[in-house]
């Protein structure tokens, strides 16, 4: 039996905290779309954890590693449904767990390309009852990060939407969240490609060269425009998880799909355009005055470049 081995560094009480973390909900949450926590060790200051092994490595080394063999449009529509599942899985769960750091090393891949996610050091149970959200330090990386989190510590579900709508960016452009490389602009993938995604005749301008026009122009405003909801500055006008696994699934469904199919589209599509107009309660608890800075490392909050 192949595994993985992952050795945590010693950081003191978060390095602990964030390896217990991941040992709780890895041992308790099961899915196909998570990735399995085979066993873990505690001896002295070495802390590890062994999971299953997942020969295609991460979706961050397909998309940005040079020389990586480029993904198809099919391959990346069913990387992020199964990320998308992943996520769902977790905001539905009789007790909600928020991941807090969804990107694209996070995302593995196994040999069919069937994504799971792993590393839950940095997992938040959900609010419950009455609350819209939970009060908590800022952590996770730079670029990913939902801006009402950032900004105030307020974490929800819908942080994790945000993220998720950066990685779909990461997957139509072929860039990075944020690319230190580039100049002005263009270092922040999300204010770069924002302009470009609901306008049908320039989309093209943001795509992955790498897809070399292999790719449905329907299907891709389609994937942009979600993209675009995902990321709305507004959390509470994001769509949830199921709805958006809901759109993306109808992008890979068969161009001669049965009426029911289309219905069921039809249905996918009224669900997202209700998240422009559902309202919410207005937020309670306490949240921590003055927005956090955005600092280099995950602890609190750290560049993924």
């Amino acid at each position: 039996m192949v595994v993985a081995v992952k050795k945590l560094k010693p950081e003191g009480f978060q390095g602990h905290k964030e390896w217990l973390t991941e040992v709780t909900y890895l041992g308790q949450l099961h899915h196909p779309n998570l990735v399995k926590l085979i066993g873990y060790c505690l001896d002295g200051e070495n802390r590890l954890l062994v999971y299953e092994f997942m020969p295609k490595g991460s979706l961050e080394n397909h998309l940005f590693r040079r020389g990586a063999q480029p993904l198809s449009w099919e391959i990346r529509i069913k990387v992020a449904i199964g990320a998308a599942k992943g996520l769902r899985f977790l905001h539905d769960a009789e007790s909600p767990v928020i991941y807090r750091d969804f990107k694209a090393s996070n995302i593995l891949l196994d040999l069919e390309f069937n994504s799971k996610l792993s590393d839950f050091g940095l997992a938040k149970a959900g609010p419950t009852g009455d609350r819209t959200h939970v009060s908590t330090q800022v952590m996770g990386t730079q670029g990913y990060a939902a801006p009402e989190y950032v900004a105030t510590g307020r974490l929800s579900s819908k942080s994790d939407v945000y993220s998720f709508g950066v990685v779909l960016l990461e997957l139509l452009s072929g860039r990075r969240a944020v690319d230190k490389s580039k100049i002005g602009i263009e270092q922040n993938l999300v204010e770069w490609a924002k302009p470009y995604l609901g306008d049908k005749r320039k989309l093209f301008r943001i795509m992955d060269t790498k897809l070399e026009g292999q790719y449905p122009k329907k299907g891709a405003y389609t994937c942009a425009s979600l993209a675009l909801q995902c990321l709305s500055p507004e959390a509470k006008v994001r769509p949830r998880m199921s709805e958006v696994l809901a759109a993306l699934e109808q992008l890979s469904a068969p161009k001669n799909a049965s009426k029911t199919s289309q219905a069921e589209q039809k249905t996918a599509t009224n669900a997202l355009s209700r998240t422009q107009v559902r309202s919410h309660p207005s937020p309670s608890g306490r949240t921590p005055g003055g927005a956090s800075p955005l600092l280099p490392r995950r602890s609190p909050l750290h560049s993924s470049s």
